[in-house]
């Protein structure tokens, strides 16, 4: 998990997608949002880093379980453990146009409306998959979708 780390290090800002894997259904509280039942599979988040530290302060922080949860995504990392991290350094915040791309792969389903969303007006930043999702399929929405975005990384963190 700390190649991420370094890699993303130097306090380069951007957009992130965060996987996550939860091996048993459970019922959790999710701050103010509400209490939600999250199935078992892999969850999507889409989010961005433009604060202090950049990427790799923010991902470092959802790949150690909170003490004291903050954002929505740190209730369900209490329980959810990380599997793959992808990350496009860049000077526009593309969380909101990356939670709508992801929503459009194959079978992704909403299991919290308003999760990661409450200062934005996407339906969600969270996405249920049964199976993990491929960053090809992900890669080919973001080229269809005309905006300037780079190369984006992929790491696996159920790896070494």
């Amino acid at each position: 998990m700390s190649q991420v780390l370094e890699i993303l290090g130097g306090g380069l800002k951007g957009t992130y997608i965060l996987i996550l894997g939860l091996r048993e259904g459970a019922e959790m509280e999710i701050g103010r949002l509400g209490r939600f039942f999250f199935p078992r599979g892999f969850y999507v988040y889409a989010g961005s880093a433009f604060g202090p530290g950049g990427l790799s302060a923010r991902i470092g922080h959802h790949l150690r379980k909170a003490s004291h949860p903050h954002w929505h995504i740190d209730f369900l990392r209490q329980q959810a453990l990380p599997e793959e991290v992808w990350a496009a350094p860049g000077k526009t915040q593309d969380e909101h146009l990356w939670a709508s791309l992801v929503g459009q792969l194959r079978g992704a389903s909403i299991p919290a409306p308003g999760f990661g969303s409450s200062d934005c007006r996407c339906r969600t930043h969270l996405f249920l998959f049964e199976r993990r999702p491929a960053i090809g399929a992900f890669r080919g929405l973001i080229a269809k979708s005309s905006n300037d975005i780079g190369p984006i990384s992929r790491f696996d963190l159920t790896k070494g």
